[in-house]
């Protein structure tokens, strides 16, 4: 009593400024890591500062944050989808494929991997919807399938202008302009994949959280028992979000195809972990502990900052990924360890 009259703190006043503390780390801790790597790569890396090396790593970042969303959106009503990155690398084989050996032009090149990523989509739906199995394990092996049938296709062959057929005639066919245009080209000084991120972006938030359809999603993914009992048709909104996810993928495997100008069998391997890091670190964007598009996207620029920091300053490829795996883990206890202590402390109180 003496130590409150002589103004002295007291524990009610003290934990209240370390929750405060907690709660803004929880809030803006991977924004506050973004900001950091920038600003120190900026400050130590003159050939970061080039605008150039600004949009290449925006480029980068355009196709994780893409197949990013994908993943994000099948995480809103409470799976996952791991085939993205065989979707990706189906992509950049039926593009060229279609271009390369059937001489066909750039927008049935794109049509077709749109469908192509559509139709994984429904298939990941029936297995999880209709057959009952697990959503990792029905998503893990259509990733196998989609990787061996790709392989199966051009007999384990990278898909190239002038490459051998198997009656004994060449490709005729190449990468058109249009088709290349995806990735080389600029709407005025925004290069063509960021603006595609950039508005894919703004679509999937604007229709997960301004829309009857998004947030039903979201009530499915929260609560799927309440949503059944309420009278929702739950597969109907699982089979819409594993067939954008599908779409997604495929359009991030669209920009690699457009950027590598030929059919690498060996393309979209890398992007599944990617994808799955950055949906888990957008979780924790702002504190929502919840997967949503902005702070997928802001994930996939915190990753792209990083490799291409990185990469400036000359730091091996094979030590690349244990910097970003020890920076992931920083952000990720920002949306999982910190905040189940912010949870109990405001249970307790």
């Amino acid at each position: 009593m003496e130590a409150a009259r002589k103004g002295a703190p007291t524990r009610a006043q003290v934990v209240p400024m370390r929750e405060r503390v907690r709660e803004w780390t929880v809030r803006y801790g991977v924004i506050a890591i973004t900001i950091f790597l920038l600003v120190l790569f900026l400050a130590t890396e003159d050939t970061f500062r080039r605008p150039t090396t600004i949009l290449s790593m925006l480029k980068y970042a355009s196709v994780i944050a893409i197949a990013g969303l994908g993943v994000t959106t099948a995480m809103v009503v409470g799976g996952i989808d791991l085939s993205v990155g065989g979707v990706a690398g189906m992509a950049v084989t039926i593009a060229a494929m279609t271009m390369v050996i059937y001489n066909q032009v750039g927008i049935i090149a794109i049509a077709g991997v749109l469908v192509a990523g559509a139709g994984v989509g429904l298939v990941n739906a029936f297995l999880i919807v209709r057959l009952r199995i697990p959503d990792m394990l029905a998503t893990l092996s259509v990733m196998f399938v989609i990787q061996g049938l790709k392989l199966v296709f051009v007999s384990g062959q990278s898909v190239s202008s002038g490459m051998p057929l198997p009656d004994g005639t060449f490709a005729k066919g190449h990468f058109t302009a249009d088709f290349l245009w995806i990735d080389n080209g600029f709407v005025g000084p925004i290069p063509v994949p960021v603006l595609i991120f950039l508005v894919l972006t703004l679509v999937m938030w604007i229709f997960l959280t301004r829309t009857r359809w998004g947030r039903i999603m979201y009530a499915i993914g929260a609560n799927p028992d309440a949503a059944r009992l309420a009278g929702i048709r739950i597969s109907r909104y699982h089979a819409l979000a594993y067939v954008i996810s599908g779409l997604l993928a495929a359009t991030a495997g669209l920009i690699l195809a457009s950027r590598i100008g030929q059919g690498d069998i060996s393309a979209g391997n890398s992007l599944l972990l990617d994808s799955i890091a950055v949906s888990l670190v957008g979780m924790s964007v702002m504190g929502l502990n919840l997967p949503n598009a902005w702070g997928t996207s802001l994930g996939a620029i915190m990753l792209g900052i990083l490799i291409t920091g990185l990469t400036i300053a000359g730091v091996p490829y094979y030590a690349q990924d244990v910097v970003k795996g020890l920076v992931l883990v920083v952000a990720l206890i920002f949306s999982f360890t910190l905040s189940r202590k912010r949870t109990r402390y405001v249970s307790a109180v």
